[in-house]
């Protein structure tokens, strides 16, 4: 039995005979593949399938053989615990065939406990709750302002998750941009993990909260196909903002025994009791649906840069200009590319991100203090095949870490730039340091860590990164510092470079950022005392460039110094011994940190209080000397 795409202006009652029985094949299909496995969440969605069988029957664009297509619409389930609905899904489209769906969470299959882009018709992975979400917000902001394409953005919450701080940063900022273009569909079905939902069944007040965010908000019954309908088809027709439909549902829906019970969350039915649902739910089927064809448009954006030239800025020898200056310059130059785009959390005058701005400002988006959203939206963006790079203080990242590492599980190219790093930003004091970033971002995977010492360097990282797959991080400083290289040098991700050397060299310092200047100014002194020092700036920090270290601990004894404006754990000296811990004679290593919590200071008073600074190195070095550690 199969159902075409052509949307009908009311229901027929073939129509609604037709949506219930597709929604109760999800539920079959979900009791089904969840009973299989021995584990899932098929309550959570029961209660979603009514709401999926309209979406997909009537009112969702996509094209399922061709998962890429520019002007497909967009579903992402933020609810992504309630996985075998969407696998039940993906079966009722023709995406997978029954046999597959009966490999749900079965190692190697790609019918994982939690959806990830491993399938093509999955564009993020969710089931970090609060994500799915404001990515979807990314996805639409990028079609309504960048792409100019006429898809829609459907996104599926679950109750629980409104709980989270991120979904209200995602709607002010649906909200704030007017996205017609998006959808969310909240799956109110009262009982979460443990009991009863922070609001239960109160719609009134999800839907002052819906409202008071900018979107208009659709209170219905979430089994009640008709009203469920008519709902989507008013969302798809709105026109000036984004659309939160609030469906009232009933927890594991169609089957009595667990109706609207407590205790049945993320629980598989036992055989016998998946036997006598199935049997009240009618039975097992095969219905297949033929969505409706993707809306006609072509793309504003041409991806990929080609043919496009790129004018750095730059730089005269010495010239004293912040990383995080030379970041914006670069990124302006970059912006010649029509898919790069740039994001920014109300800070954007620190980061020099105004400068693009000030240039393509229909290709920056200020996401405000909302890091979560920052990071989201640069994620949403990705899903596009954009070129996004998002900033702020190196600091503020943590606030959105989790979406940085569900980033990471979901395979997106995202850029994020971070300013203020380290002690050495001064006087304002340890809540605006970085002082573990470079830790966080190294165990991301996927990740790229960079960390630039001078103004052409840092302009040749930031076209390195437009190109370089995965979560790529610039790590900028405060300061102005001399620019040491000729604006010819090439700065390839996983290099590093030498940059003080001689046949007399005895130990090696080792910094990035504004250790370096630090290292080159005591190797300056301690030369004129007749102890030669290699210098190495290790701009990337991840990879890392083992060979040219193991060089430099072969020719200066084994004797490094690393030091950096971090804390101990995780940083550069992490780096460079996990790189070289299995070599026969691995470097005997003094490692100069940030040790102590830093107060506010001048950054000269900070780095010497942290013992990182250029007097700090030359002591370092004389112990070396004088047979210490």
């Amino acid at each position: 039995m199969a159902m075409t795409g052509s949307l009908q202006a009311t229901l027929t009652a073939e129509d609604t005979a037709f949506l219930r029985d597709l929604g109760q094949q999800l539920r079959v299909d979900g009791i089904r593949a969840s009973t299989r496995a021995g584990s899932g969440h098929p309550s959570s969605s029961m209660s979603a399938s009514d709401l999926l069988a309209v979406l997909i029957a009537r009112h969702l664009h996509y094209d399922w053989k061709n998962p890429t297509l520019d002007n497909n619409d967009h579903l992402i389930f933020s609810k992504g615990h309630a996985s075998p609905l969407i696998y039940a899904v993906f079966k009722a489209c023709g995406a997978i065939d029954d046999a597959e769906l009966m490999t749900y969470r079965v190692h190697g299959s790609r019918l994982q406990g939690h959806p990830t882009p491993i399938l093509p018709w999955v564009d993020v992975a969710t089931g970090s709750l609060g994500q799915g979400l404001p990515i979807a917000v990314g996805v639409a902001l990028a079609g309504l302002a960048v792409d100019k394409l006429p898809f829609h953005v459907w996104t599926v919450c679950g109750d629980s998750e409104i709980a989270e701080g991120s979904i209200w940063e995602g709607l002010d900022k649906a909200g704030h941009y007017g996205l017609n273009n998006f959808t969310a569909i909240v799956d109110v079905n009262r009982l979460g993990q443990r009991g009863p939902t922070e609001f239960e069944w109160d719609m009134t007040t999800y839907q002052r909260r819906v409202e008071a965010f900018g979107c208009r908000a659709l209170v219905i019954d979430g089994h009640d196909v008709a009203e469920i309908d008519e709902a989507l088809s008013a969302a798809r027709a709105e026109t000036e903002r984004p659309t939160v439909v609030l469906a009232r549902t009933i927890k594991g829906k169609g089957f009595r025994e667990i109706e609207n019970k407590d205790n049945w969350h993320g629980k598989a039915l036992p055989e016998d009791m998946a036997e006598r649902a199935i049997a009240e739910l009618g039975g097992v089927r095969h219905i297949l649906v033929d969505t409706l064809d993707p809306v006609p448009g072509e793309s504003a954006v041409c991806r990929g840069g080609g043919g496009v030239s790129i004018t750095l800025p730059t730089y005269p020898k010495d010239a004293k200009v912040a990383t995080r200056k030379a970041y914006g310059d670069a990124l302006t130059a970059l912006g010649a590319r029509p898919d790069v785009v740039a994001l920014d959390g109300e800070v954007s005058n620190s980061t020099h991100a105004e400068e693009f701005k000030k240039v393509y400002p229909d290709r920056f988006f200020e996401m405000f203090i909302a890091e979560q959203q920052l990071v989201a939206a640069a994620v949403g963006m990705s899903v596009r095949h954009l070129v996004p790079f998002a900033s702020t203080f190196a600091a503020f990242f943590s606030r959105a870490y989790d979406f940085v590492r569900m980033a990471g599980v979901s395979g997106a190219d995202i850029r994020l730039a971070g300013s203020h790093a380290g002690c050495e930003i001064g006087a304002d004091g340890p809540s605006q340091m970085a002082l573990e970033d470079l830790a966080s971002l190294r165990a991301v995977h996927s990740s790229t860590v960079l960390y630039p010492s001078d103004p052409v360097s840092t302009a040749k990282l930031v076209v390195e990164m437009a190109d370089t797959d995965g979560i790529v991080y610039l790590r900028t400083t405060r300061g102005a510092y001399p620019t040491l290289y000729d604006n010819d040098e090439a700065f390839p991700v996983g290099g590093s470079k030498v940059v003080r050397r001689s046949d007399a060299d005895t130990v090696t310092l080792i910094g990035a950022g504004v250790t370096l200047h630090h290292c080159l100014d005591a190797a300056e002194r301690l030369g004129e005392e007749g102890v030669a020092c290699r210098v190495v700036d290790l701009y990337s920090v991840k990879p890392v460039d083992a060979d040219t270290l193991r060089a430099a601990s072969q020719a200066t004894g084994g004797r490094f110094v690393i030091v950096e404006d971090h804390y101990p754990e995780g940083g550069i000296a992490a780096a460079v011994l996990e790189a070289l811990a299995g070599d026969e004679h691995p470097p005997r290593v003094v490692h100069l940190a940030v040790r102590e919590l830093p107060g506010s200071g001048t950054p000269a008073e900070l780095m010497a209080a942290a013992g990182i600074d250029a007097d700090a190195i030359v002591h370092a070095v004389r112990s070396f000397a004088a047979g210490g550690r």
